[in-house]
């Protein structure tokens, strides 16, 4: 699910809840299990759609972000590992 469909399926599930629907019945409308419905909650209630997005690619940047430095100081490494050979 995108954040957008899970940040709708979140707003869907509230109004079931109000109008008296069971969790139960909540997630067999909503195609979900209970795990998941609680982590789409802890990590996307509250949130706007826009928001939720953002958080993605933020997320996306993060992980890439640190694959470079993780490459980087691969490189620094087995440059250091190397200099020390032609000593």
């Amino acid at each position: 699910h995108s954040p957008e469909e899970i940040v709708k399926k979140l707003r869907d599930a509230e109004v079931m809840q109000n109008s008296g629907k069971s969790l139960e019945e909540v997630l067999k409308m909503l195609e979900v299990s209970e795990a998941t419905f609680h982590r789409w909650r802890n990590q996307y209630g509250g949130m706007k759609s826009e928001e939720a997005k953002r958080l993605k690619e933020l997320e996306g940047e993060n992980a890439r972000l640190k694959r470079l430095l993780a490459e980087a100081e691969l490189d620094k490494a087995m440059l250091k590992e190397a200099l020390r050979g032609n000593g």
